[in-house]
């Protein structure tokens, strides 16, 4: 019995290493999404009255635990009886993030028209704030759920050879650290500038080194979430060409010569802009067709 039960402490053992080899590499696959989904999130809990910041993103944040709820045990039965489907989703994810990325330079190439942020004025109601609230917060929990789809398929792809047991392990720790370490940081990020308009409230002195920590703090606000959009987007397409080079071996075989990062950027970017240009072309078409129509 005894030999029995060290036999068993010996396979925990062995299991814990391999989750945490696993682990890493699922974390390191995983990093670009996480870096958008930082960048998305940090952009859709700013821009609301200071006071509802952070209710605003803890509503988000368990509307990201119940997304992970629902896609954590698809994801396991497919891997369990269909993984040839986790393959599939896993590439049509690729482009998806490939388009995203690819969307998000056109923007920048092309000026649109942005969302103003939520400010409570005269004219607002309380009732009309928390309106704009619940829409803003309902279309955050909608891309949470594409990014927690993108998040556990691709940490999922790198343990498909794995037990389930492992995949299961691995997967929902990718997972939770996700929703903790995204929505966490994003938490500092939103009250920066209360931080520093608390630090200018101390020390009026413009001249004194606490205001203008304060200062700098307010004004790296915008250019911290900036940045992030930036670096998520290059991740975006790096992670959606790393997908097609590591589970379509013809594209693999092309590129093998290459360094890897500009391989995989390649062929997101290719892919990115061939997707960006079929939407592009069904919504014209479909205007076209619609105003023939009437």
């Amino acid at each position: 019995m005894g030999s029995g039960f060290f036999a068993l402490l010996d396979d925990i053992a062995a299991l814990m290493d391999d989750v945490a080899v696993m682990g890493k590499i699922a974390g390191k696959k995983t990093a670009g999404i996480l870096g958008d989904d930082l960048a998305v999130n940090a952009e859709k809990a700013s821009g609301f009255v200071s006071s509802r910041e952070l209710p605003v993103l803890w509503a988000i944040t368990k509307g990201s635990l119940l997304n992970k709820l629902i896609i954590l045990p698809i994801a396991f039965i497919l891997s369990a009886y269909a993984p040839i489907v986790i393959i599939v989703i896993l590439l049509l994810g690729g482009v998806y993030l490939a388009y995203e990325g690819a969307e998000k330079i056109y923007e920048f190439i092309v000026p649109h028209k942005s969302a103003s942020p939520i400010k409570e004025t005269k004219n607002n109601s309380k009732e009309d704030i928390l309106l704009q609230e619940k829409k803003k917060i309902k279309s955050a929990i909608i891309t949470d759920f594409i990014l927690s789809v993108e998040i556990v398929i691709v940490a999922l792809g790198t343990v498909l050879e794995k037990p389930l047991t492992t995949q299961i392990i691995v997967v929902s720790i990718i997972a939770l650290l996700a929703t903790i370490g995204v929505y966490g940081i994003v938490a500092l990020i939103v009250r920066m500038d209360d931080v520093g308009y608390r630090l200018m409230s101390i020390n009026p002195n413009t001249k004194s080194f606490i205001n203008n920590i304060g200062r700098l703090l307010i004004k790296a606000l915008p250019k911290v979430i900036k940045s992030l959009s930036v670096i998520g987007t290059i991740a975006l397409i790096l992670v959606s060409g790393g997908i097609f080079m590591h589970n379509l071996e013809f594209v693999h075989h092309y590129l093998a010569e290459f360094p890897s990062l500009i391989a995989e950027f390649s062929i997101g970017i290719v892919v990115g802009i061939i997707a960006l240009f079929a939407v592009k072309a069904a919504v014209f078409l479909t205007k076209f067709t619609t105003k023939n129509k009437e």
